[in-house]
Parts: structure tokens; sequence; C-alpha cells
């Protein structure tokens, strides 16, 4: 049975009567890579802050490591690592300044636990003395992944960590995490990249304070359970609306250079979608069946919001 790192129970949070976190409920497990996914306002950042014991909720309760968030947060902040999703280091001071402060914070050094964050810090080392505000984007992640790590924490949580970073970037931050999960850090990401999902052990669709889904991304994906088209024609503005009145319609999005196309008939027939658009004029018909891929997924479950089961 799996060790819960985790365990929320029914957070609610409002920000002048707007809410922002709705009845949030679930449990995350130790030594877990566990992702967030949503879009911008779905409650992500409001989350963490209640974890790290940032913020306190309206309702319900968190629990992280044992320790109430509310009750025990000064414990909760020797124990985890917190990554906001703006760079909030000191810009004035060099890499190696800003590491041996937080490492002052925890009362340790940067190298008593050096070998956990070696292989990051190692990529910045060279530029020790270069102020912080100079870095580039990736650079200014790996060293405040560093000083997140300083300290060996139990959890870490990183909000939104990629964000307005290059692809090889991207790729080479999510390399590291993979590791640090090995190592037995209990790693909990937001992400608005719904690509970055298949990424994590399990992972929470969010939006608009409520969860939608939370499983492993192939089970969400297995659990979708229905065909699925990708059309393009000669027409594109119009797609949308012409394939929306197509009799049983489920969903209609835009993805990529492709329209995708839901329908609730399990034996729809897709010849119905070139009769239809050829009645409208359209010409240059594509019509493909495709695998759904967590995107896919979460603009199914907005617009059709199910009972969520934790797995």
């Amino acid at each position: 049975m799996h060790e819960i790192a985790v365990d929320i129970k029914n957070i609610r949070k409002s920000y002048s009567g707007t809410r922002v976190l709705n009845n949030i409920s679930l449990q995350i497990f130790q030594g877990e890579l566990f992702g967030f996914i949503g879009p911008d306002g779905a409650g992500k950042t409001s989350l963490f802050h209640i974890l790290t014991s940032l913020l306190l909720p309206d309702n319900g309760s968190a629990v992280v490591a044992g320790y109430d968030t509310v009750k025990d947060y000064a414990q909760i902040r020797r124990i985890v690592g917190y990554m906001p999703g703006k760079f909030s280091l000191y810009q004035d001071l060099t890499v190696e300044e800003n590491l041996k402060f937080f490492a002052g914070i925890f009362k340790t050094t940067i190298h008593e636990n050096y070998a956990l964050y070696k292989d990051i810090y190692g990529q910045i080392e060279p530029f020790r003395k270069r102020k912080a505000g100079q870095l580039s984007g990736g650079m200014k992640q790996k060293l405040a992944l560093s000083c997140a790590l300083v300290h060996k924490p139990q959890l870490l949580f990183l909000d939104e960590p990629t964000t307005g970073v290059d692809a090889v970037s991207r790729t080479e931050f999510w390399e590291m995490l993979k590791k640090l999960r090995d190592q037995g850090i209990t790693i909990i990401v937001s992400t608005p990249y719904m690509d970055e999902a298949a990424l994590c052990d399990r992972v929470a669709l969010m939006d608009r304070g409520q969860l939608m889904a939370v499983d492993a991304p192939a089970n969400i994906i297995r659990a979708f359970g229905q065909p699925l088209f990708a059309v393009k024609s000669d027409k594109m503005f119009p797609l949308p609306q012409a394939l929306a009145v197509i009799e049983q319609t489920k969903t209609v999005y835009r993805s990529g250079e492709f329209v995708h196309y839901l329908n609730n008939q399990a034996d729809f027939d897709p010849a119905r979608i070139e009769d239809q658009l050829l009645k409208l004029g359209h010409a240059g018909i594509t019509i493909r069946r495709i695998e759904p891929t967590i995107e896919d997924c979460f603009m199914l479950l907005m617009q059709n919001p199910l009972e969520v089961e934790t797995n």
C-alpha cells in the first residue's frame, strides 16, 4: 500500500466572492511525480499556496507529510521545497550568493546536500559569479530548482516551472525531475502544457477551481471511449459551425491545423461529416479518425463534467 504524502480534503477558497477552489479532495503518494494540469485561472497556484502553508483555505484541510498546513506551518516550511511560477530569487545577487543565502535560511550549507542537486547546479556553476538577473530563462530555472533543493526537502512543489523557457530546457528540466523522483523525493508540479501530463505518474486535470479527473495519464486517455475525428477543409473559419449542426454532435473544437469532432453515437459514420460539408460548399475535405490525447480528454471534460474518481 502506498504511503500518503499529501492528503487534501474538501478545500475551498474564494477571493472577493469568486470561488477559485471548489471542494478539492485528493491524495498524492510518497515518491510520486504528480501533475496539476490546467489553464491559467484553474486554481493551481492558490492550491500550491495552501499546501505550502502560504495561504489559509476557507474550508477543508490539507496534510503534507503528516503535518496540517494550518496548525503545523512551521514544520511544513522546513520539509518542503517551493519554486514559484515567477522567478523570485534575488536578481542583484550572484548565482552562488543566492544559493548560499537559501542554504543559510535552512541552517545548512551548499556542500551538505550537494549530491542531491549537483547535476542541476553543475550546469550553471561556471556562471556562479554572474548576477541572477543576467541569466537566461533556462539557467534561472536551474538556479531556482537548486535553491529549492539545497535543504534536501521531502516534497518539492513546482508551480509552472517550464513556462517561458525553450523546448530544449523544458525537456532537460523534466529529465532532472525524474532523477529527483528516483532519489525518493515526492514532486508536485503544475503546468498549463497538456503534453507534459504524459511525463507524470498521475495527474489532476483542473479547470475553474474544479477537479475534472485524477488518474494516470494513460488511464484518462483510455477512458475517453469514443471515436474522435480530425477534420480539415478549404473553409477552416466556419468549419466548427458547419460540424456543430450534425445530429448528435457532442463537441467540436479547434486543435492545431484541424478541427476535432466527437459525436454521441458510438457507431457514427464519418461519411456524414463529408456529406454535411459538401452541402455547405466545402472542398479539400480531410477526415481522419485519431487517437485522443490528454488535451482532447480535457476539452471533453470541460464540456461534460463528471463525478471525479481519484485513482
